[in-house]
């Protein structure tokens, strides 16, 4: 059974490498908001369709005080291309061993056409300037689900 983190809870820290092979660590952006999302692969439809949504909301959400990150098992180079060919403009983490996944929750059992497999549970959370968990959304859709997270950071009316 995964464990699922809930608002008020504190944000797992971790320091992970980005698409560079540089080291992030989420404790660096305390005293700003993060906006984290898992995914599931790199370069696939759904994941190109999520990160191309947050990077087309990355300036309103910058401006409220927001940074973005995505991760992903993938390996830095293959984020390199992704941020690359998609024109990302925030960072990609790697978790290849899916330890970060597994703090935040988002790795688990789920249904992939109809067979039970164990991987990505495409998920996000909203972490307030203070590193606590405001928002915690599992199994989210790759369409759509960033203009929830515009909402519940006070960007759109809801």
């Amino acid at each position: 059974m995964t464990t699922r983190l809930e608002p008020g809870s504190p944000a797992p820290d971790f320091t992970l490498v980005d698409q560079d092979d540089r080291s992030v660590s989420l404790g660096s952006l305390r005293g700003r908001g993060v906006v984290l999302f898992f995914y599931p692969e790199a370069m696939t439809p759904g994941c190109t369709t999520e990160a191309c949504d947050f990077r087309d909301s990355l300036a309103p959400l910058q401006a409220a005080g927001y940074a973005v990150l995505g991760i992903s098992r993938d390996a830095p180079e293959k984020l390199r291309r992704f941020r690359e060919r998609d024109s990302l403009t925030f960072d990609l983490l790697s978790d290849p061993d899916h330890a970060v996944h597994e703090a935040y929750g988002a790795w688990g059992e789920k249904l992939n056409y109809g067979k039970k497999i164990t991987g990505v549970l495409r998920s996000t959370f909203i972490i307030g300037a203070d590193g606590r968990i405001e928002h915690a959304l599992y199994n989210v859709k790759a369409t759509g689900h960033v203009a929830r997270v515009r909402k519940l950071v006070g960007l759109d009316a809801a």
